[in-house]
């Protein structure tokens, strides 16, 4: 069940995104070649706690870590330890806040060092996608057609999208209704799912070189693409507004 969110609640959830884009916008400054993952576990974890946030990652459903740092074909929950990133990796990082009981969750993904030409066009491709996908939100749209153009664009330029992962509402829980996939979806399936004033989800396109089918490492967490290709991953927290949306973790 969709859970409409209020001016006041809205309001929360903007403050646990600045504090999620603060932290992004710190990541960007820390990555390069020779910093370990978990350094930059435990720079974001005093970021956000300095700014009255709680890691929203720490213990969800027994993750060990504050934050998710992913590597090359690493899709989603890489665990940071002692890892040093190097010259030419592509590094996802996600990052989730909760501030007063409301959460708020991004992603982005960038290179360190110099980066192939390849690495660089599935990142524009991917952050593309997102971009594309919160122009459609305006109040009366069904979130089918928000999934399509994700895939849709994604597949003009050559890649595939995941399906076993998706975006999602959030607010007070990090996961809510509705799911927000980034494949299309046939209207009967979410002919019920309109975007309205007061929704609020995360929309996060997972973009692989190639093949779309992903698969978990012996840790449990770690999702890597089956063919070890290149995957990029971006996200943010977005609220319907009466006019359109409202990027809640940007920065």
């Amino acid at each position: 069940m969709i859970k409409y969110k209020s001016a006041r609640e809205i309001e929360l959830m903007r403050q646990a995104g600045l504090i999620v884009a603060g932290a992004m916008k710190l990541a960007r400054e820390m990555i390069k070649p020779e910093l370990s993952t978990i350094e930059l576990d435990v720079k974001m974890m005093d970021y956000v706690i300095k700014h009255g946030g709680e890691m929203a990652f720490k213990g969800y459903r027994g993750y060990p870590a504050n934050i998710c740092v992913s590597i090359n074909e690493e899709l989603v929950h890489g665990i940071p330890d002692s890892r040093r990133i190097k010259s030419g990796d592509i590094i996802s990082v996600d990052v989730g806040v909760r501030y007063k009981n409301y959460y708020a969750d991004a992603a982005f993904t960038m290179g360190a060092g110099e980066i192939s030409e390849k690495a660089k066009r599935l990142i524009e491709v991917t952050k593309k996608a997102l971009d594309m996908a919160i122009d459609k939100i305006v109040p009366g749209r069904h979130l089918f057609e928000i999934s399509a153009t994700i895939q849709n664009f994604v597949e003009s330029q050559g890649y595939s999208v995941v399906r076993q992962y998706v975006g999602h509402g959030i607010g007070t829980e990090l996961h809510e209704d509705p799911q927000v996939p980034n494949y299309r979806i046939s209207p009967e399936e979410q002919a019920d799912v309109i975007l309205k004033p007061g929704v609020v989800i995360a929309i996060e396109p997972m973009v692989n070189e190639g093949s779309w089918e992903v698969e978990t490492l012996k840790n449990k967490w770690t999702v890597v693409t089956r063919d070890r290709k290149l995957c990029a991953h971006f996200e943010h927290s977005i609220a319907v507004t009466a006019s359109g949306y409202d990027i809640l973790t940007k920065e």
